[in-house]
């Protein structure tokens, strides 16, 4: 049986080793992973108190309009129910995005290194994947290098802001005079998974904007902040006119009646979010000094993670970090490793280790 010919480019996920068999492995007493960007923190008490009370009827399925949980989003955000489309975490809404707009030949324009999921969904669908390469210096998507690679091809735009995997986040400003300039047929995405941890300027999503820009579309996730990783939920508010389309494509029920109860009681504890974005924010200049003492250099970080150039084997730096209890991520780049915040306990050892490995 033949498959679509569009895979034959592309491998399947990898990932990231469990940690109780890392901690076998090496007889370990404790293993810290560092390597998903998740929060170390775990996910606000609230959700806790409510999973308990939610694990009934788990015969029934979920409501497949998720209405509660658009109606907890709605409000927060103070935005329409009728714009919000809910998934299986952005995975899931990346894929229903690319299936529904995507046609074989098209493209899609994406900042290089990105998120790998936009180009995976398109090669999928048969579109052609162009690569502007971020600011070397900064590591910045780079907006004008992206507004002049704009063809009659071209679908949609992905901006990945803060980006992963170099964490860094340009300003709305940025972003809305470049929403501006794209012609309204190519759709502009704005995936602000890491949106929370900026501490860069006060206003830093494109969701008040939405409604000016007929060709915007914003995607948030549970699965950083607020700890929810575990039962993969994020959403997106769309332009109207899209919303039909990316309806049908969607699987039926496609988020679990646990998730969405967790979503909404996350949502609603905006304190554990508060002091989870003021740890971050102390643990990453930490880090940030730390290279600088060292001479190491780095992109500067407005997310939860840290990515810089060891100047040596950062695979095998990561192996040797693994087989001390610390999983981080290397591969994205050559020399280059990429660090998930943690307990500043945590953070310090890793670091400690560095340096030892380093000199």
């Amino acid at each position: 049986m033949q498959v679509k010919k569009t895979l034959s480019t592309l491998t399947p996920y990898v990932p990231g080793r469990p940690m109780k068999d890392v901690q076998k492995e090496y007889g370990l007493e404790k293993v810290v992973k560092l390597a998903s960007n998740e929060n170390p923190f775990g996910t606000s008490p609230k959700v806790k108190e409510a999973l308990q009370a939610a694990v009934t009827d788990l015969e029934y399925y979920p409501d497949g309009g998720a209405k509660d949980l658009k109606a907890a989003i709605a409000a927060f955000h103070q935005i329409p129910t009728e714009q919000i489309l809910v998934g299986a975490g952005l995975d899931d809404v990346i894929q229903i995005i690319s299936r529904a707009v995507l046609n074989a030949g098209d493209e899609i324009i994406v900042a290089d290194p990105t998120f790998s999921q936009y180009e995976l969904h398109a090669v999928v669908e048969g579109a052609k994947v162009v690569k502007i390469p971020v600011n070397d210096q900064t590591g910045e998507m780079d907006l004008n290098a992206m507004l002049q690679a704009i063809t009659p091809k071209t679908k949609i735009i992905w901006l990945c802001n803060p980006n992963n995997p170099t964490g860094t986040y340009l300003p709305q400003n940025q972003i809305r005079d470049f929403v501006a300039q794209v012609p309204q047929e190519v759709l502009v995405i704005s995936d602000e998974a890491y949106q929370d941890f900026v501490t860069k300027e006060i206003e830093s999503t494109s969701l008040p904007v939405v409604d000016d820009y007929p060709n915007l579309l914003v995607m948030r996730t549970f699965s950083k902040v607020y700890g929810l990783a575990a039962l993969r939920i994020g959403y997106a508010i769309v332009p109207l006119g899209l919303m039909s389309a990316f309806e049908i494509v969607r699987p039926p029920f496609n988020t679990s009646t646990i998730a969405q109860k967790a979503g909404i009681e996350a949502l609603a504890d905006q304190e554990f979010v508060l002091r989870t974005v003021a740890i971050n924010h102390e643990e990453r200049e930490k880090w940030e000094h730390f290279l600088e003492a060292r001479g190491l250099f780095y992109y500067k970080s407005q997310a939860n993670f840290i990515y810089f150039d060891t100047k040596q084997d950062s695979t095998q730096l990561a192996h040797e970090l693994m087989k001390r209890g610390y999983i981080v991520r290397a591969g994205l780049r050559p020399q280059w490793l990429r660090v998930t915040l943690g307990y500043a306990n945590d953070n310090a050892k890793v670091r400690e280790i560095l340096a030892e490995l380093l000199d």
